[in-house]
């Protein structure tokens, strides 16, 4: 059962720490959840609705049909314009996207010595004046 729940997750593109904190649980705990042969019913369920599948979905998924099940929801939900699901596919590289918040950043720092060193050079101003 765990492993099932491993893989939906992963097709999903979520990490366990995602899962963990929509479960408001640790990430251990996820973990130990992914390695169980078996579940109580109230966390299957709890699982399945984070993972926006049913448990039904997850007791009878197998590897080949789970793959068939999730790309095909996938391309269905973009071809709808569902707007949560194309956010699956990102039209970006992340990459660049840490990049420019980086140099975003270093800019907004830059400004900020700037400032503490005309701040720094008016009251040095001020104080020759006296």
């Amino acid at each position: 059962m765990g492993r099932k729940i491993a893989r939906i997750r992963e097709l999903r593109g979520t990490k366990q720490e995602s899962l963990a904190e929509e479960l408001g649980i640790s990430q251990q705990s996820v973990s130990h959840i992914e390695q169980s042969e078996t579940l109580e019913n109230q966390t299957l369920e709890k699982v399945a609705k984070v993972l926006d599948v049913t448990s039904e979905t997850i007791e009878n998924i197998s590897e080949e049909n789970g793959i068939n099940y999730f790309n095909n929801f996938y391309d269905n939900s973009v071809s709808q314009g569902n707007s949560f699901y194309q956010g699956m596919y990102a039209t970006f590289n992340p990459l660049d996207k840490l990049v420019e918040a980086y140099e975003e950043n270093k800019k907004l720092y830059e400004r900020l010595v700037q400032a503490e060193r005309d701040k720094l050079s008016y009251l040095e101003e001020l104080i020759k004046k006296k």
